[in-house]
């Protein structure tokens, strides 16, 4: 058997599926394009988490469309987080070209342009579907996690939800828990300080500022009603097509930590919400992270390890999460351990940490006897990559340097004209549209310190009109007094008269 026909075999025994499966692309060996070699990842892996990398212009994002498309074909919903804001023709059938036609002819996979469904949404003031969260959702640890706050400024975090909870006061935006803070550090602190004991000033001083700064990366707009209903993203069209959910990020490049909070406390909805699903045929969703590194950035410890937790327990729940970046190290080694689906576009080497670092991915990946990796990774073409995956055993597949499948829809983004149809169409932008600002802690403690303010006011009042009472009384008896007093000197005089002239007369 030859070098190639040994491949071949090592490819189509490793990549063997029985059940339904997405197929990437065709295999390489020395450069070529092998047509009786297709790389396919089983639809039930696909809650096994991957990671798809790569530098600038290599194919990711094209990567990332055919994935899309072919988890939409299979009746699979799709959340896309779209940082670049080059996601979005994925509504629009693509155009076949000349070098796709000959891409698809050696790798043996048929071409034919096709559209997806798609609803846009959006974490600021861009059109779409509007993604809001309460801080009552969110819960003590998961904001205090946020916030990375330690243990005493959690502990108090906690004391305030449980003050709110015993009051039926709900917190449903920023400003909620900032007057909250507010009430028990000044008008309230006698009453907290009886009831759930004292809290430092400077504590809560902490913890405002803390949330100061993540108001001021934008999350005023995403902490508020409605709430966004995870159940939404689970929808089809009249074809069957899953739903891919493109949330545009391209406003919030600038604000990790607002990235993050909205990311986690998805994924923790998610895995809250959804039942468990054990091994199905394929998952209920897939995630894909675009621009991961910026999550991992500025990720406190404990952020990165709730992330982690998260990722290891969601895939129980049929969800697939997949990170994008431009180097697999951006990816914590706790994170990356858990993804099953690696696809490694070209780095480029400028720098000795930059080979270093290519030295670093390719210890990632399976050993092979065909492929010097470290050098692979460095010439791969645009829309090839090297591949690993799980089979339907769960066993990691051999690598394969894999020259990628094209786009079946529009390589490029939606105009603005085509944005306002796809939104004018949408159910969710309508549902989702209203502001709601129902009555809740700020508004509640508000009224009570007006209360206060008011029986304060009354009873300085009553004081008053008390003390000038008894200053008017007090006056009044006074005068009775000298008047009395003046009398009985006068009579008094007029008597001793009267005795001394009845003396003298004698």
């Amino acid at each position: 058997m030859s070098r190639k026909e040994d491949f071949i075999k090592q490819i189509n025994d490793g990549y063997l599926s029985k059940g339904e499966s997405i197929i990437l692309g065709g295999a390489m060996l020395d450069g070529e394009a092998l047509a009786d070699a297709p790389i396919k990842v089983p639809l039930k892996t696909l809650n096994r988490h991957g990671l798809i990398a790569g530098a600038t212009g290599t194919g990711k994002t094209k990567t990332i469309q055919v994935l899309s498309e072919q988890l939409s074909s299979f009746g699979i919903p799709v959340l896309m987080m779209d940082i670049k804001g080059d996601f979005s023709g994925i509504a629009k059938e693509g155009e076949e070209k000349p070098f796709i036609t000959e891409r698809h002819a050696k790798i043996n996979i048929p071409y034919k342009t096709a559209s997806f469904p798609v609803e846009l949404m959006s974490l600021s003031e861009q059109s779409g579907v509007r993604l809001r969260s309460t801080v009552s959702e969110f819960g003590p640890v998961l904001f205090s996690r946020i916030l990375d706050l330690n243990d005493t400024q959690a502990g108090v975090v906690s004391v305030i939800f449980k003050y709110c909870d015993d009051n039926k006061m709900p917190l449903l935006d920023l400003k909620d828990i900032k007057k909250v803070i507010n009430y028990i550090t000044e008008e309230g602190k006698a009453e907290i300080e009886e009831s759930y004991g004292k809290i430092s000033t400077s504590t809560t001083g902490t913890i405002l500022r803390k949330i100061i700064e993540l108001e001021q990366q934008g999350a005023d707009l995403f902490f508020g009603e409605m709430s966004f209903d995870i159940n939404d993203l689970m929808r089809f069209d009249e074809n069957g097509k899953g739903y891919v959910n493109i949330i545009r990020l391209t406003d919030i490049q600038d604000k990790p930590k607002l990235f993050s909070t909205f990311m986690l406390s998805l994924l923790a909805e998610i895995y809250q919400q959804m039942p468990e699903k054990g091994d199905s045929d394929q998952p209920e969703l897939v995630i894909f992270i675009d621009e991961a590194h910026l999550i991992f950035k500025e990720a406190s410890k404990t952020l990165l390890e709730q992330i982690e937790t998260i990722v290891k327990l969601i895939r129980s729940k049929g969800i697939g999460v997949y990170f994008i970046t431009q180097n697999p190290m951006d990816v914590p080694s706790g994170v990356l351990a858990q993804l099953g689906l690696k696809i490694q576009h070209a780095l480029r080497a400028f720098t000795a940490n930059d080979r270093q670092a290519i030295k670093q991915t390719a210890d990632n990946y399976p050993s092979s006897d065909f492929y010097k990796t470290d050098e692979l990774l460095t010439s791969l073409g645009i829309g090839e990559a090297l591949v690993t995956a799980l089979n339907e055993k769960g066993i990691p597949t051999p690598l394969a340097a894999t020259m990628m499948r094209a786009p079946t829809s529009r390589m490029d983004v939606l105009t603005e004209s085509e944005i306002q149809e796809i939104n004018a169409k949408s159910k969710l932008v309508r549902k989702y549209s209203e502001l709601i600002d129902r009555e809740s802690a700020y508004e509640m403690l508000n009224k009570k310190i007006a209360v206060v303010e008011q029986e304060a006011a009354k009873q300085e009042e009553v004081k008053a009109a008390e003390k000038e009472e008894k200053q008017s009384g007090d006056t009044t008896g006074a005068v009775t007094k000298s008047v009395i007093k003046v009398l009985t000197s006068a009579t008094f005089i007029r008597g001793a008269f009267g005795v001394l002239s009845k003396l003298l007369r004698k």
